[in-house]
């Protein structure tokens, strides 16, 4: 079953007077359950790619449907919900708030989605704990690593249960030692039958994925599969 399915996305931006094209005809279908990586250069289109997967830019033209719901004329608080009922971000700086704790931290979206307190911080502890984070919950971002930081980030990414998980550099800001535990967090929410599309530039990163897909100048071309990849890589 298809949960996204994008179909012939352009981007636009102006620079003067002359548009000019950052994606160009995109077309990627992702099913349920599917571990996928993006990979390009510096300037290829793959942030604005994901900004439009996870609803915070709109495309020029195309279509794009996330699970059978068509987004095209969908103002800017629709796409807000759809953003917080069904997708979950992680970023490369993690973006954690630095004066709320680890635990209020991933509660955070949870406030948003209307929960409530008592629920809100059993969820929430529950997903720490599932990142190995139960005994970092009432620390600050600035008294803990780099790695747990974004440990915290993709608690905090799955504590709404969202139908699609999107990675930015996940490991980007990361030594080896603390990128190959947050890989090993992914490969563990893909098992379990996670929906996840990640951006990297590092193809050890990529390698992780079940599939590969790589941009260039706005194009997407066809994705390396790796069949059975997570047993391999096991």
């Amino acid at each position: 079953m298809a949960i996204l399915k994008l179909t012939d996305i352009c981007k636009d931006y102006q620079q003067g007077k002359e548009p000019v094209r950052v994606l160009k005809n995109i077309n990627l279908t992702v099913e349920k359950g599917d571990y996928l990586a993006i990979m390009g250069p510096s300037g290829s289109g793959k942030t604005t790619l994901m900004n439009i997967i996870g609803c915070l830019d709109v495309p020029t033209s195309g279509t794009y449907e996330l699970d059978g719901q068509d987004l095209k004329d969908m103002n800017d608080d629709d796409l807000a919900e759809i953003r917080n009922k069904h997708l979950g971000f992680v970023f490369q700086s993690f973006h954690l708030m630095p004066k709320l704790d680890a635990l209020e931290n991933v509660a955070l979206p949870l406030l948003y989605a209307g929960v409530p307190l008592k629920e809100r911080r059993e969820r929430a502890a529950e997903a720490l704990k599932s990142v190995g984070l139960e005994e970092r919950m009432n620390f600050l971002p600035n008294q803990m690593s780099g790695g747990q930081c974004q440990r915290v980030a993709i608690a905090r990414a799955m504590v709404g249960k969202p139908d699609l998980l999107l990675a930015d550099e996940p490991t980007g800001a990361l030594d080896t030692k603390a990128g190959n535990q947050i890989m090993e967090i992914f490969h563990r929410l893909s098992e379990e039958g996670m929906t996840i599309i990640m951006i990297t530039h590092e193809p050890s990163i990529a390698a992780c994925a079940d599939k590969t897909y790589h941009i260039l100048d706005g194009e997407l071309r066809t994705g390396e599969e790796r069949g059975g990849g997570r047993d391999e890589e096991a």
